[in-house]
């Protein structure tokens, strides 16, 4: 585990990230439960991929400043725990809610966070849970959730005016800008420039970042799964 710490520190720092000591060993510890459970939470099965692909990549979250300074943090589709596990870890101080619908991983989620005293697990849809805590959060994270529209539509709801969406992404299509843009503005959101960061070597990631600069409308979120079948634009 030592080893997979190492790389951790390392390959963060490359990226102008600095991770403590206890925070790799915490991760690296996550990346081996994660290799040890019998269900699916990823195809990644080599340690040093999973370095690169999980933990670095959630990590370049931290060159948005909207993220390194949330007050608080709704990771939305979080699977195998990234990039919520890694935020939370960098970012002790930090409440951070794990939204995962599918039970089996929700259950992997609680028992990967037991070292992670500022993470809560909720077990349930987005868009249930923005009906319980409409508004009430500053940032909402999306990593290989859905096309951006989408995650647009479900983060947007969860979001306090002055907060941020932030999204993984590769880089946009014209087109495929213009529709979330229109998308955005409908539900409150207005884009900021993309943040390019390059957590893996020759491998370019655009980090989407959205403002929320007005309330989105009572109607969003539509009912769970219509966000998906009928995007906004």
């Amino acid at each position: 585990m030592k080893r997979i710490a190492g790389l951790i520190i390392e390959r963060s720092a490359h990226m102008g990230v600095e991770v403590p000591d206890a925070v790799a060993m915490a991760l690296a510890d996550v990346l081996q439960r994660m290799a040890a459970e019998p269900q699916n939470l990823s195809a990644v099965r080599d340690d040093d991929e999973a370095v690169w692909i999980h933990v670095v990549d959630s990590l370049s979250g931290l060159l948005v400043p909207a993220v390194a300074t949330a007050g608080n943090i709704v990771d939305l589709g979080s699977g195998g725990g990234f990039p919520g596990l890694a935020l939370a870890a960098m970012l002790p101080d930090v409440r951070v809610t794990l939204v995962e619908s599918e039970r089996r991983k929700a259950d992997w989620l609680r028992r990967a966070a037991g070292a992670f005293p500022n993470v809560r697990v909720v077990s349930e849809r987005s868009e249930t849970l923005a009906r319980e805590e409409r508004e009430a959060h500053a940032l909402v994270t999306a990593r290989a959730v859905g096309p951006l529209p989408v995650v647009l539509e479900l983060a947007a709801p969860l979001v306090q005016r002055g907060g941020s969406v932030v999204a993984w992404r590769g880089r946009p299509g014209a087109d495929d800008a213009v529709i979330a843009r229109e998308a955005g503005r409908q539900l409150g959101l207005a884009p900021t420039p993309d943040v390019h960061v390059t957590p893996i070597p020759g491998v370019s990631r655009y980090l989407s970042v959205w403002n929320k600069v007005a309330d989105t409308p009572d109607r969003y979120p539509r009912r769970p799964g219509m966000a998906a079948k009928r995007p906004i634009a």
